[in-house]
């Protein structure tokens, strides 16, 4: 089923820059980073922009916990997350979500760990996730420990945020 999203924000935060938020009735469901790059999502027009926090309880959480991970005083996400995308796609994101912090894996080992698809399709899951950060993403790497494509840009600018576990 879709997320209807339904309410937004852009924020600016340190060391990730200028990022949109998005959230359904059922919690976050995009978090894009807003840096000119193919990747980047623009709000809908059927979409709310929040500009007072406080009246949107998600979105303000997950303002304040992007900016604690961006400052380094957390490591884990606690927010109700809204996956949208294929079964396959969710199975994916799901066995991204347990990454530690501070550590990486290949796209071929999540394809062993949950037994279905292969390097190249887990590489396309990933690269379909809508929530960076929080669904991290950038902790799955190629076999030979390199960063492949990735939906924040790999430019030595957007790549700062990387550096971050």
């Amino acid at each position: 089923q879709m997320c209807i999203r339904d309410r937004y924000t852009e924020v600016t935060l340190p060391t990730l820059g200028k990022i949109l938020l998005a959230r359904s009735e059922k919690g976050l469901c995009i978090v894009n980073f807003q840096n000119g790059t193919s990747h980047e999502q623009k709000p809908e027009s059927t979409w709310k922009l929040v500009q007072d926090l406080e009246t949107d309880p998600i979105l303000s959480e997950a303002k304040n916990q992007l900016l604690e991970y961006a400052t380094g005083k957390r490591k884990k996400f606690d927010l109700e997350l809204d996956l949208n995308g294929t079964e396959f796609e969710k199975i994916v994101w799901e066995a991204v979500l347990k990454i530690p912090y501070g550590k990486t894996t290949s796209y071929g080992q999540i394809a062993k760990q949950i037994k279905r698809g292969t390097a190249r399709s887990v590489g396309s899951a990933n690269g379909a996730n809508p929530i960076c950060i929080c669904v991290p993403c950038h902790r799955v790497i190629g076999a030979d420990g390199n960063l492949r494509g990735y939906a924040g840009g790999l430019s030595p600018v957007s790549y700062t945020h990387l550096t971050l576990p």
